[in-house]
Parts: C-alpha cells; structure tokens; sequence
C-alpha cells in the first residue's frame, strides 16, 4: 500500500502527501502553517480536518468542528472511513485518497461509486445525530457558496435595517443585533470614538447590558492608524472593527469578545468588518445630523435666554416652541405634571421677547381666595374692604410693558374668571373698590396642570375663558418622557447646590446613575433636585452612591429590577416586601388591616405597594 493525498485542485495543486507510517500521527488539514497540509484560502478553517490510521490500518476523515465543513464525494461528513480513490472536499481544493498505485477513474474526475452495505448490516441514527435537526451541523455541512449566500443575505438585510432612521443609538443598536445573529460574540459593543480621547464611549451596548472588556491601547492604537479589523487572541479572543467616515476619519468601532481564545476565526473577523463598512455611512450621517442639531441648538439658545437643561428631543422641541412664542404677544396656556418647570418656560417666554426689559411678575392663583385673588391681580382702593388701609396696586400694574405670569390659573375663583375674560380681551380693569378704568399693556402666560376641559364639564371653569388662555399650548413634557436628561440634569444640580452647600466638584457613582435612570419620578425634575441636594447635604464621599439616596427611589429602582443582585440596597427592598406580603396574608387581604399591622397609614402602604410592584403578588 502507498495511502496519501494528492491535491487535484486548489492553493496546493498537483502536490501529493503520503500519509505516513502506521504509527503516525493523524495528518492535519488547515490554514493555520502548524498543519501538515495547509491551504491558504479563507474557506478553510485554522485546523479544518485531519486523516486518521487507526489500528486496523483504515484510514479516517474527521472534521475538526470546521465552519464550512468536510465533503466525502460531494456529501459533507463529521467523521467518515476512506476508501481507495475517495474524493475530500476542504473549501476550494479537492483531494484524492489513493491506498495503491492505481487512480483509474477518479483522476478523471468522475464521481467514485458507492460502497455497499453488507448484506444483513444495520443502520442506526438517534435524533440528536441527525444533521438536518442540527442547526450548528447544518452551517457547518453547507457549502463554501452557500455560505457566502447566506452571509450575503445577512448583509442585506442589515443594510436594509439601517435605513429608515436618524438616531446614533438606533443605528446602533440595529447594528448589534445583526452582528450578533451570525457572530459567536459573548459581549458586543458599538464604541463612539473622538480624537484625542484616551477609550471610546459605548454608543450602544448588546442587549445583555455588558459592554465587552476595554481594548488595550496597543490594540485602540493600531486599530485607529490602519482603519482595518483586527483578531487578537490572548486569554481570551477580541474582535474590532473601525466605522470609516466618507473622509477617513474613525467614526466609532464595532466591538465584540469571547472569553474563549478559539471563539473567533479570520472568517468572523471579515464579516465583522464586512458590517462595520455597511453601516458607517448610516452612522456617519446621523451623527452629522446630530450635530446639526446641537449647533442650531446652541445658536438658537443665544438668542432664547432659559435656565431650562435638556437635550432630549421633546425638550428640543420645547425650546424651539418657546423661541417661536416669544417673538409674539399671544397669550400662552402651558400644561404639564408638577415639577416640570412650567415657571422657567414662562421666564424664557418673557426674556427672549421684547418685553424683555420690562418686569416678568409671577402669582399663584392656588394660595389666595377669591377677593385676595381680585385684590392681587387689579389691586384695590382704601376701604374696598376690611382691612384695605390703604391702596393697592395690583399685578396687572406692575406688569406694565411686561409679562404677567398666572400660575394654577385653573384655581381661579369661578366668579373672578369673567373679570380676568374681560381685561384679556379689553387691556382695562378696575381697583377693587374703585371706578376709574385702567389701561394695562402686558402680556399673559399662564399655566396648570389641572384638567381644564374637566373642569369645563364640571362647571368650576368657564369656556370662553378657557379659549381665550390656549391662543398657543405649550406641554412641558414630564421627566419620564425624557429619560436621557437625567445624567445631564443630575450634573447641573450636583453643582448648583454643590456650590451651595460647598461641596463642589462630587460626581455621581455608575450605581447611582442607574438607580436615577430607572426610578418613574413623580415628582419630575423639582423631585430629581431635591433628591440630589439632599445625597449632597448627607453624603460624605465625593461620589453620590446609592445609599445615598432616598428609600423610595431605591424602591422604585427595585421595582423595576435595576438594583445590583446582592447589594445592601436590594436586600433592604426585598426584606421590606416581604414585611407587607407577610402583613397581608395576617390580615385576609385587608390594606387598613395590613397598615395597621405595619403600624404605617394605609396611604402609606399604597405607596409602599406601588413602589414595591407588589400590586401584582397582592392578586395573585
């Protein structure tokens, strides 16, 4: 017998390799230069298969978990016995098994003929064998063209995904999504490169929320000034990808790792960078776009003087209202939950107008009656009524040439409301007490958070009125609706009330952060200030930890599953639900019974309870 290989086609064509004695070792197949055979072609894998002698002195064919398989006479095989003038398929090159000296037929090229099974012999297959059941085995049998056909189509398809949106973040998040479908990647990673920054910035992260471990600088550096994908093996495997801007500059990397050091081959690595070049023009562009928009942002807030701080869209579109409202002298209703800074839209409104120089003059309708209200709102003469020593001049005076801003304006007394009709529509009114009429050129804005067309329904408010107010309705959206501003608002008031309270220059702990981004906020952007001033006043670190912060922001933050497992924090929240379930059941069921068991008021305990998220164990 003469057992060798001869490469009928491929990197090695016409060589021929003997296999060697019966003592040899198995002969390998591979890119990788350690092989015996090694094919140089990116449809093989780094150790793609191996011939086997076994004792008997037949040789084997085992496929070494290859990405695109082994063929044995054009059928893709795991494992397989080889007979004389076999055909073995690996990527482009296709290899001849010859046992003797005599080759007829299969130089040819025709197909070598089935080998019969003997007669009696018996077939068996389990379910966990078969290749068509087998997702991973079915990748690995397809051939090299179907392969690239069905990256291709995965390539497509992310190209199609990228469009139809403008935001950095979606882009990027649809782009994880995709390279996670066809990459064995444990964490993966869109990463926002700026020159001159010391490690890029996550501009998405994979949907298990782990971004992948920081790129050594070697690396970071190699990857910026080659613009080219990487592989690097350690303890570990690290693929890189960069995403090219149109004039060559790094726009952000596409970042994945596996804690296993074989997880990645040269084929990941192409299709990687393969993504990464489809999608930086989408990303390219939206980033422009964005800055586009920060830069009209920032012209526009040249001439829109505002302490309001967001970045968010809704309140890009707040702000691009109110820098329309401003130019005119139409009455403004602005509507919004508490604590949304419905006073701060109305002092922008007034000092990006042209009454700017004149007086901005704020009063809450909800603290005053309604002959307090009339007083305060037209002021009075002496003796209009008990207590009136002396006259009064009212805020619609004081406002003169300027901006008169009625808080709460859906608490006006019923009976006050057609006097306030008629000065909006006539510019006059009269002191109470008084009979000489008064010419006012102010501006009106008011606000509520009341519902108005309610309140219409109910008759506590009049309609005409109603109308009259909402000329143009602002809507200060409430801090849920814009989640993104919640670390640049926790920033301006650590140092607002850190200059304060002298503590300047404390920073927020990642833990903190997350516990802020996951709490609902009833009380909007008033409740995140007072949160923060009181971490600052009881705080002793220069890092706002979770600890310092509130018990029922540290429950809502548990109720929606964000605090760490095994934290101070999270065994605290557990142990106080567990406190009212227990309660409950003592009680049958009863929330007065369950509060006084708690020795809380049963006001208290729904609070608790919807905090908690312990509204649905209650039913259950």
């Amino acid at each position: 017998m003469n057992p060798r290989l001869v490469v009928l086609s491929g990197p090695q064509e016409g060589q021929t390799f003997p296999l060697g004695a019966s003592d040899a070792p198995p002969f390998r197949i591979g890119r990788h230069p350690d092989n015996d055979l090694q094919l140089g072609t990116v449809e093989v894998s780094r150790y793609h298969c191996e011939v086997r002698r076994e004792t008997d002195g037949h040789f084997r064919v085992v496929d070494l978990d290859s990405r695109h398989g082994v063929f044995v006479n054009s059928r893709p095989v795991r494992e397989r016995a080889l007979a004389h003038s076999d055909l073995v398929s690996v990527g482009t090159s296709v290899l001849l098994f010859l046992l003797d000296d005599s080759a007829a037929g299969a130089s040819s090229g025709e197909r070598p003929p089935e080998h019969p099974r003997a007669v009696g012999s018996t077939v068996a297959r389990k379910a966990t064998e078969i290749l068509l059941l087998d997702q991973t085995r079915v990748d690995a049998a397809l051939p090299v063209q179907a392969r690239i056909a069905r990256e291709l189509h995965g390539l497509l398809r992310a190209c199609q995904r990228f469009q139809g949106t403008l935001e950095p973040e979606e882009l990027a998040r649809r782009l994880l999504e995709e390279a996670a479908a066809v990459l064995p990647v444990a964490r993966l990673a869109v990463l926002l490169w700026e020159a001159g920054q010391a490690q890029p910035t996550p501009l998405a992260v994979a949907a298990d929320g782990e971004p992948p471990a920081p790129l050594s600088e070697a690396l970071l550096a190699q990857v910026i000034a080659d613009q080219s994908g990487l592989l690097s093996v350690g303890s570990g495997a690290v693929l890189v990808a960069p995403l090219v801007g149109n004039e060559g500059e790094v726009l952000a990397l596409l970042h994945g790792d596996s804690p296993a050091p074989d997880a990645f081959d040269e084929d990941h690595l192409e299709l990687l960078t393969a993504l990464a070049t489809l999608a930086a023009p989408a990303v390219q562009n939206a980033l422009h776009l964005r800055s586009l928009r920060r830069e009209n942002r920032r012209l526009r807030s040249q001439q829109l003087q505002h302490d309001l701080v967001g970045e968010a869209p809704p309140m890009e579109r707040l702000l691009d209202l109110i820098a329309r409202v401003a130019r005119a002298d139409t009455t403004v209703l602005i509507r919004g939950e508490s604590g949304t800074g419905k006073e701060l839209v109305a002092q922008a409104i007034h000092r990006s107008s042209a009454r700017a120089e004149g007086p901005f003059v704020a009063i809450n309708c909800a603290t005053l009656s309604e002959t307090l209200t009339e007083s305060e709102l037209f002021g009075h003469e002496k003796g209009a009524f008990t207590g009136a020593v002396a006259r009064a001049i009212g805020k619609f005076e004081v406002a003169h040439r300027g901006t008169l801003f009625l808080d709460e304006v859906g608490e006006i007394p019923l009976g006050l409301q057609a006097k306030l009709l008629r000065v909006l529509q006539e510019r006059q009114f009269t002191r109470l007490g008084g009979t000489r009429p008064i010419t006012t050129d102010v501006r009106v804005v008011t606000a509520t958070n009341r519902d108005l067309e309610a309140a219409i329904r109910e008759g506590t408010f009049r309609e005409d009125l109603y109308y009259r107010l909402k000329v143009i309705t602002l809507e200060t959206p409430p801090l849920r609706a814009r989640r993104d501003d919640i670390p640049l608002l926790a920033r301006h008031f650590l140092a607002l009330h850190g200059k304060r309270l002298g503590r300047r220059g404390i920073t927020l702990s990642p833990a903190a952060r997350r516990c802020l981004m996951a709490y609902p906020w009833p009380g909007n952007v008033r409740e995140l200030g007072n949160v923060l001033e009181r971490a600052l006043v009881l705080g002793d670190t220069d890092t706002v930890q979770p600890e310092d912060l509130p018990a029922e922001v540290l429950e809502g933050t548990a109720a929606s599953g964000q605090l760490p497992d095994g934290s101070f924090q999270e065994a605290l929240v557990a142990f106080k639900g567990k406190l009212i379930l227990d309660a409950w059941k003592s009680a049958g069921g009863d929330y007065n019974g369950t509060a006084s068991l708690l020795g809380i008021h049963v006001n208290s305990l729904h609070r608790m309870i919807r905090r908690l998220g312990l509204k649905d164990h209650l039913q259950s």
